[in-house]
């Protein structure tokens, strides 16, 4: 019995040092990636990485649409063919049906 005791207390202590230890670094880490995120050259960088997805992939939209248009059902080419002309009317949207943030 006093064994089990033992292990109840060490474990008790151990885990409430280890919560307060835990709590304080997920704060700090937490906090760091918050600065990191905020950084005006972070948020370019991915501002320009974003930029750059979106053209590619309607690129390779256009690309594939274009290929296999003719061998998609009915259904398909027509959704296809609205998407190409709403783009052509120039939406703010892009292919996705995303709006380019």
């Amino acid at each position: 019995m006093r064994y089990r005791l033992t292990f109840v207390v060490g474990l008790a202590v151990g885990y409430v040092l280890g919560t307060r230890a835990g709590r304080e670094r997920y704060e700090q880490l937490k906090k760091t990636a918050r600065q990191f995120a905020q950084n005006p050259a972070v948020r370019n960088t991915a501002e320009t990485a974003a930029m750059q997805g979106r053209h590619f992939a309607g690129k390779a939209y256009h690309t594939v649409s274009e290929k296999v248009g003719d061998r998609m059902p009915d259904s398909v080419a027509h959704r296809v063919r609205s998407l190409r002309e709403r783009n052509i009317n120039g939406t703010a949207e892009d292919d996705w049906g995303t709006s380019n943030t």
